[in-house]
C-alpha cells in the first residue's frame, strides 16, 4: 500500500491517516509513506517505535514500481516504508468489554476504572477505588426514569419564586417560619451530604443510580438554598439548632452502608418530611413559603421513590435483608433514647403556624392539626415499610422506634 501525506505533517493530523491505512495491513505487511513536510523521516520514526512498528533502513525500502507513480510522482517528497508490527494488534487483544450499554452487570470491573458502559477495555488501566461495585446492593430498576423525571424537573429559585419580602404576616408568626425554616435547612444538609458521599463510592457502571443520586445532591442544595432565603427575608438572622437534632442527624452520617443510609434518610426520613413539607405548605402565612415548601416537596417526593424501589430491590432477592433493615431501625433508636427528639421550639412553632394566632381556641386547633402530622407520618412510614416487605404488625413497630426529630 501507499499512502501520500502531501504537505500535511504527523503532528498535524497525518498520524490519523497513518493509523487508517495501517488498520487494513497485516503485522509484517509494509506500508508506503510520502510527503512533503518538513523533518517527515525524523517524525515517522518515532511515532513508529512509539507505536509498536519499524521504519525500515533506507536500503531495505523497495523501489516503487513505475506503475504505481502518478504523473506528478505522487509527491515531491522523500519515499518511506512503514512495517506494521505485531504489538499494534497486541495493544487490544487482552481488552474486554465493560458490559453492554443498555443493559447492566451483576457485577462491576474495578479494573474497567472510569471506562464508558460497553466500552472496549484495554488491560493495564488503574483500578477504581470503590466500594459499591454489586448491581443488587445499588440497583433500582427505576432508576434510570427517576432520572430523567430529575433531569426535566430541575428549576431556578431565581426565576420559579417570587421573593418579595411578604407583608401582614404577625411578627409571632414569622418568628416561627424562621426557626421551621433553620429546622429545615440543618435536615437538607444532611439529606445533601449523604447521597454525596455515596457518590464517591458508587461504581460508574451503574451510572443511572450515580446520576440520579447527583440530581439528588442538586435538589438538597437547592433547598438548603431556598429555606435559607427565606429564613432571611424579614429577619436577617437564623433560628435556633438544638443539640438532640443535630445529634440525630449525625447518626445518618455515621452509617456506611449504602442501602441501610438510603434507608434511613429516604424511606423512613424524607418520606417523613414530605409530610411535614406539606404541611408547613398547607398552613404557609405567605405565599414565599408555601412555593418553597411545594416546589421542594416535589423534588423530595423523587428520592423517596427511590429509596423505596431500592431497598424493595434487594429485600426481593435476599428476603433475610429485611433483618438488617430492622437492626438499622433499632441501632438508632437505641442511640437516640436518651435525646429529647424534636427541638422545642420547632413543635411550637408549628402548632402556632397552624394555629395563625395565641388564641387559646386557636391553638387547640394548631396542636390537634399537629397531632394529626404526626399519625399521618406514622401512617406514610407504615406503608412504605409495607411495600419493601415488611408484615404490617413489624412495620408498625418499626414506624414507632424512627426518631421524634422526624428526619
Amino acid at each position: 500500500m501507499t499512502i501520500d501525506l502531501e504537505d500535511l505533517a504527523l503532528d498535524e493530523g497525518g498520524h490519523i491517516l497513518l493509523e487508517r491505512a495501517l488498520a487494513g495491513l497485516r503485522p509484517g505487511e509494509q506500508l508506503e509513506v510520502r510527503g512533503r513536510s518538513g523533518g517527515l523521516s525524523l517524525m515517522l520514526g518515532a511515532w513508529a517505535r512509539s507505536h509498536g512498528h519499524r521504519l525500515l533502513p533506507a536500503a531495505d525500502r523497495p523501489m516503487p514500481a513505475a506503475d504505481r507513480l502518478s504523473s506528478d510522482e505522487l509527491s515531491d517528497g522523500p519515499s518511506l516504508v512503514l512495517e506494521k508490527g505485531a504489538a499494534h494488534d497486541q495493544r487490544w487483544s487482552g481488552a474486554v468489554r465493560a458490559g453492554e450499554p443498555g443493559g447492566v452487570l451483576p457485577r462491576a470491573d474495578r479494573t474497567w476504572g472510569l471506562a464508558a458502559r460497553g466500552a472496549l477495555v484495554e488491560a493495564g488501566g488503574p483500578k477504581l477505588d470503590v466500594a459499591w461495585v454489586e448491581r443488587d446492593h445499588v440497583w433500582a430498576d427505576i432508576a434510570p426514569t427517576l432520572y430523567a423525571r430529575a433531569a426535566a424537573s430541575q428549576w431556578d429559585p431565581n426565576t420559579i419564586i417570587d421573593w418579595t419580602p411578604p407583608s401582614g404576616v404577625p411578627d409571632d408568626i414569622e418568628d416561627a417560619v424562621v426557626q421551621i425554616m433553620t429546622y429545615l435547612v440543618e435536615n437538607e444538609q444532611a439529606a445533601l451530604m449523604i447521597p454525596a458521599r455515596m457518590l464517591g463510592t458508587l461504581h460508574p457502571h451503574y451510572r443511572e443510580v450515580m446520576q440520579l443520586l447527583a440530581s439528588q445532591v442538586a435538589d438538597e442544595a437547592r433547598h438548603v438554598e431556598i429555606f435559607t432565603r427565606r429564613a432571611l427575608l424579614t429577619r436577617g438572622q437564623m433560628g435556633r439548632s438544638g443539640a438532640d437534632g443535630r445529634e440525630s442527624l449525625q447518626t445518618l452520617l455515621n452509617e456506611p452502608d449504602f442501602t441501610l443510609a438510603s434507608f434511613l434518610l429516604s424511606v423512613l426520613g424524607e418520606g417523613t418530611f414530605v409530610d411535614l413539607l406539606k404541611f408547613i405548605h398547607d398552613f404557609a402565612p405567605d405565599r414565599v413559603t408555601a412555593d418553597v415548601t411545594r416546589l421542594a416537596a416535589r423534588d423530595e417526593a423523587r428520592h423517596v421513590a427511590f429509596g423505596v424501589a431500592h431497598t424493595a430491590y434487594i429485600a426481593h432477592s435476599d428476603p433475610a435483608f429485611l433483618g438488617r433493615l430492622r437492626g438499622a431501625v433499632e441501632r438508632r433508636h437505641e442511640a437516640l433514647r436518651d435525646t429529647a427528639g424534636l427541638n422545642q421550639s420547632v413543635f411550637d412553632g408549628l402548632v402556632l403556624l397552624a394555629a395563625g394566632s395565641w388564641e387559646p381556641a386557636a391553638i387547640r386547633r394548631g396542636w390537634e392539626a399537629v397531632q394529626g402530622l404526626q399519625r399521618r407520618m406514622d401512617e406514610g412510614r407504615r406503608r412504605r415499610l409495607a411495600a419493601i416487605g415488611f408484615p404490617d404488625g413489624e412495620a408498625a413497630e418499626l414506624s414507632a422506634l424512627h426518631t421524634k426529630n422526624f428526619m
